[in-house]
């Protein structure tokens, strides 16, 4: 006879005893709280621990399919608990974070979630916690959490959210979702307006994650707050920090979506530190020191204004004038990158010769290399076909002027012999020459 007791019961019961055990403990840090963790089974333990746990996981299911959140929840728990060594405890793992966050506690989900990355780092379904983390961690960002379809106040400290994005980090440093977390920290502490913290985490993101866009903005917000930060104050590093980081936002982003406002702001920085550098050299003007005068006279050139740099100019040359060794001190300075002055008096030297000509300038001009395709080309290397006269044959090898036809060769005169000069009589018969004919004998006349 059967036993009348249903065969699903001792399973039941079992879930039930596990549930209320556990309801004890929060369930964020369950099952990786910290107790001694369980002993790896054997083979064949572990293909009978995973027939177990399937059924036990197939059975959550369908109560989480059902709408019963706390049944499947408790199931997803004990398959955890009892047979944490099975693919279907890793599924339970993270089935359970999702409920966690679904009830809208936040921070025990961030922890349930990552439990779930410690403990079953292998899973496939890392990246999706890795994810569920950020999308935690970006609504504690912006102060509000999910309940169903309603967003609701949350109340987390700036350091809390930190910490959840530096462990997101931690989690998978070369993730895409790295950069994004780098980036949300600088976000933050720069609402704090903790200006060189996050000078600082900004500045991380360009050196861990370059050639990212986050790592493109994160420059242009270096550059944005140190040019904030020297409006408010007179620290000169701020002037400089700003400088360099738009410089190198315009040399890595020649075509950048931040170009024109980059280069409105690099032109503020360069207009604060001239009217500063001048103020500055009017002092010392006054003071006397004409080397710390020309040296600050000098930066207000470069970056100046035209109406600065004007004015900057004129009091150089006042400088230069009254004390011209002074001046010469300051180009000396180590470090120095010093304008060299105009010649504003230049008419009035005595060594004053006058410009040099126009074909004297383009003499002195170093020769330009060529750069690109101007129509240059290279000397052939066979001779090219001339042009040839009518009548006249190919030239001979090494002449490069056709040869004159026949027909239009002047013609040779005979060479008259030089006066009072011997005839010379032929040579004797050569080998193979033909022998001269002699002359007929002279006939005698008739007596």
């Amino acid at each position: 006879m059967k036993s009348p007791i249903p065969a699903r019961l001792p399973v039941a019961l079992a879930c039930a005893a596990s549930f209320l055990s556990l309801t004890a403990s929060s369930p964020a840090l369950w099952p990786f709280s910290g107790k001694k963790q369980k002993v790896a089974p054997m083979s064949d333990e572990r293909a009978a621990q995973e027939s177990a746990a399937a059924a036990m996981l197939a059975e959550a299911r369908l109560a989480h399919n059902a709408g019963r959140a706390g049944k499947a929840q408790g199931l997803y728990q004990t398959i955890v608990k009892h047979y944490p060594f099975t693919p279907s405890g890793a599924e339970a793992a993270f089935q359970n974070a999702l409920i966690i966050r679904h009830t809208g506690k936040m921070d025990e989900a961030f922890e349930a979630f990552q439990a779930f990355i410690q403990g079953y780092h292998d899973s496939p379904r890392f990246n999706e916690a890795v994810e569920q983390q950020f999308e935690i961690a970006e609504e504690a960002k912006g102060g509000r959490k999910q309940s169903g379809l309603l967003l609701l106040p949350m109340k987390l400290n700036s350091s809390d959210i930190i910490e959840f994005y530096e462990r997101i980090i931690k989690n998978a440093p070369f993730g895409k979702y790295a950069p994004l977390a780098q980036f949300s920290i600088a976000e933050i502490q720069q609402d704090l307006k903790e200006k060189d913290k996050a000078v600082a985490a900004y500045q991380k993101v360009v050196e861990n994650y370059p050639g990212t866009s986050q790592a493109s903005e994160a420059q242009f917000r270096i550059g944005s707050i140190s040019n904030i930060a020297a409006q408010r104050s007179e620290d000169s590093s701020n002037i400089h920090m700003a400088r360099d980081a738009l410089r190198t936002y315009i040399a890595a982003n020649p075509e950048g979506a931040r170009k024109q406002e980059t280069e409105m702001i690099l032109r503020q920085v360069n207009t604060a530190e001239a009217n500063q550098s001048l103020t500055v050299a009017k002092f010392y003007k006054r003071t006397g020191k004409t080397p710390a005068a020309a040296i600050y006279l000098n930066e207000a050139l470069k970056f100046g204004s035209p109406e600065v740099s004007a004015e900057a100019r004129e009091l150089l040359a006042e400088l230069a004038a009254t004390d011209p060794e002074g001046v010469a001190e300051a180009k000396k300075g180590p470090g120095q990158d010093y304008t060299a002055l105009t010649a504003q008096n230049l008419k009035s030297r005595d060594d004053y010769v006058g410009p040099l000509a126009p074909e004297l300038a383009r003499l002195s001009q170093k020769p330009k290399m060529r750069t690109g395709n101007d129509g240059f080309m290279p000397i052939p290397l066979q001779e090219p076909t001339l042009p040839l006269r009518p009548g006249a044959t190919m030239p001979g090898a090494g002449s490069l002027l056709p040869p004159v036809p026949e027909t239009e060769k002047p013609a040779l005169l005979p060479v008259p012999p030089a006066p009072n000069m011997p005839v010379v009589p032929p040579l004797p018969n050569a080998p193979g020459a033909t022998p001269p004919v002699p002359p007929p004998p002279a006939v005698k006349p008739a007596s």
